[in-house]
């Protein structure tokens, strides 16, 4: 990592440079606008319960109703969306997926709208939920459109960071908005556990609990960081190439990572049992409300439960649709490849699921673990609900922050090459 810096201030890489510095700007714009309030509002003084997620992941701008309350977060669920229709739901869109970059375009360009669309649909719903009766439909219009509108300035910010920064802008803006509610949750975290005007001992035993606290942090984000780049290498041989100096076929590997669906699974979980919540908001009737409250919020026996389970058949759907076992087994069998001790074709795609099934179980373990602590974490502590371990936040800025780093060194290392070719 440090090789890494030293280069990157080298006379040779200043264009680099300067594509931090424009990312690193146009995030501060971000930033900036997560305190631009929607006129006519106030601060949500309410519990969020799922909606946590989408008030997390802007930097608490849900809570804060501002200009960028929704984030990136619809075009996150259309993005999702999209990609379930390729999957021979719509042949329309399968068709397109075939057809290259101009297909690409086409859906990239299908994806937004339907991101704006449902930009429009959240910020009524909200608009409506937490402004209450008191409002008419004009107000509940203009405050969904100032609301789309931040949303349509976050995607054409991303796409500048991303054609002109470094990283992908969408998911460096979701990093910008989680690590901007770091700084405050580690105050309120030492102000819920160090009480300064009790006697020197009870100080004392405060910054013990402190220190335990913020070792317990960064150790869960470094085991984080071991599953996340954890993968499982299956071997794979070409018969159509040349052998090598001991007379084998060349050999490569396919690596397959244990958490291959990401942080998705958690996203489709909190969308679907958050739908009750905010039709509880919306329509106002006391029996539905205390049923979501009940049986549909993450803090009860069966709201975690339904959590944990939703978590585990996403993780499942999303993977398989990922990896793709048939594709990959017919693709490997066309390049006259295959996986020793394997038979290419039906066993291939059987040995490649059986592969998937046992990682994802891994996987999704982990995801459970990682979302569920902040839940237990709550019920254990007195703290402050904004103080919490591990998260789902947490798992994006570790995985976005070593997508980064991987595409910066990556670019240094072809740099260095092209230098050295030339010489």
């Amino acid at each position: 990592m440090f090789k890494t810096m030293k280069q990157l201030f080298t006379s040779t890489n200043k264009d680099l440079r300067h594509r931090i510095y424009f990312t690193l700007g146009a995030l501060m714009i971000f930033i900036l606008g997560i305190s631009i309030r929607v006129p006519g509002t106030e601060d949500l003084t309410s519990n969020l319960g799922f909606l946590e997620l989408i008030n997390t992941m802007g930097g608490g701008a849900l809570k804060n109703f501002s200009i960028f309350a929704l984030g990136v977060m619809p075009y996150i669920t259309a993005s999702i969306i999209m990609q379930l229709l390729q999957m021979d739901i719509i042949p329309y869109f399968t068709e397109l997926s075939k057809q290259g970059p101009t297909g690409r375009q086409k859906i990239n360009q299908i994806t937004r709208y339907l991101g704006i669309f449902f930009a429009f649909v959240e910020g009524y719903a909200f608009a409506f939920a937490f402004i209450g009766k008191a409002g008419n439909p004009l107000e509940y219009m203009y405050i969904a459109t100032v609301l789309t509108a931040g949303t349509a300035f976050l995607l054409w910010l991303g796409d500048q960071i991303t054609q002109k920064g470094i990283g992908n802008g969408m998911s460096l803006i979701i990093m910008a908005g989680i690590i901007a509610t770091l700084p405050q949750m580690f105050v309120d975290a030492f102000n819920g556990l160090i009480a300064l005007d009790g006697t020197a001992q009870i100080i004392t035993l405060g910054i013990i609990k402190f220190l335990i606290f913020v070792v317990i942090y960064f150790a869960i984000v470094i085991g984080m960081v071991f599953i996340q780049e954890s993968e499982r290498r299956i071997p794979i041989q070409y018969a159509n190439k040349s052998t090598n100096a001991f007379g084998s076929a060349a050999q490569s590997f396919m690596p397959i990572k244990i958490n291959t669906a990401g942080v998705v699974p958690v996203i489709f979980a909190s969308s679907l049992l958050s739908i009750p919540s905010i039709l509880a908001q919306v329509i106002k009737n006391d029996s539905f409300t205390l049923f979501a409250q009940k049986y549909l919020d993450y803090t009860t026996p069966v709201g975690f439960l339904l959590y944990v389970i939703f978590i585990f058949f996403f993780a499942y759907f999303y993977t398989f649709i990922q990896v793709k076992p048939e594709e990959f087994s017919k693709n490997l069998q066309e390049n006259g490849g295959y996986i020793p001790g394997i038979r290419p074709g039906d066993e291939t795609k059987k040995y490649i699921s059986k592969v998937l099934s046992r990682l994802t179980v891994l996987g999704a373990t982990f995801l459970v673990i990682i979302a569920g602590l902040p839940i237990l974490f709550s019920k254990v502590t007195s703290l402050p609900t904004s103080v919490s371990i591990g998260g789902t936040g947490l798992l994006i800025v570790v995985g976005v922050a070593l997508e980064t780093y991987k595409q910066l060194e990556g670019s240094l290392l072809s740099r260095s090459y092209k230098r050295g070719y030339r010489r």
